[in-house]
């Protein structure tokens, strides 16, 4: 007499292992959002990104036919530090891939619109955030994406796990 098991289908009994309970425990991540350093370029990015918004918002609403690729601009680069500052504040994979977009299209724009206002000043009669790298906030807007690239990259977690393994 046949096993009533060996008669059966091997998807039928791949259902059966899969749909046994498998007791989990849920995963609480403990670690603080950032600390040191990333503190302290969490409150540059959290500085520029109000100072970035406020002076687009008043340009846009006082003076918005004057300059409005430039004033747009600035509205443009304030949002991206909103955004980046909120990524970079967060632990999380998800975040930090959108801490990673954030400062590095922040990059590009600096490094463009910074080309562009010198090479073609006419094209940014008004000055942007990004303006000439940003010499109006002291060259910070073309520094800071650089050191937002170097702290994700410094505190990758699998980074932060090897340099952990190797003691």
């Amino acid at each position: 007499m046949r096993n009533k098991d060996e008669g059966e289908d091997p998807m039928h009994q791949r259902e059966q292992a899969t749909s046994e309970h498998v007791p989990t425990t849920s995963a609480t991540d403990t670690r603080r959002p950032a600390y040191g350093v990333g503190r302290v370029l969490i409150l540059v990015y959290g500085i520029f990104a109000v100072a970035a918004s406020a002076r687009a918002g008043v340009q846009l609403v006082r003076d918005a036919a004057e300059a409005p690729v430039a004033y747009s601009l600035s509205a443009l680069a304030g949002a991206v530090y909103i955004v980046a500052t909120i990524a970079l504040a967060h632990n999380g994979r998800r975040m930090r891939r959108v801490a990673w977009v954030a400062v590095v299209f922040e990059l590009l724009g600096v490094l463009t619109v910074g080309t562009l206002s010198l090479v073609q000043p006419g094209l940014f009669p008004h000055d942007t955030v990004w303006s000439r790298y940003g010499s109006g906030y002291g060259f910070v807007p073309a520094v800071l994406p650089l050191l937002g690239i170097g702290w994700l990259w410094h505190s990758s977690p699998a980074r932060v796990a090897a340099r952990a393994e190797r003691g």
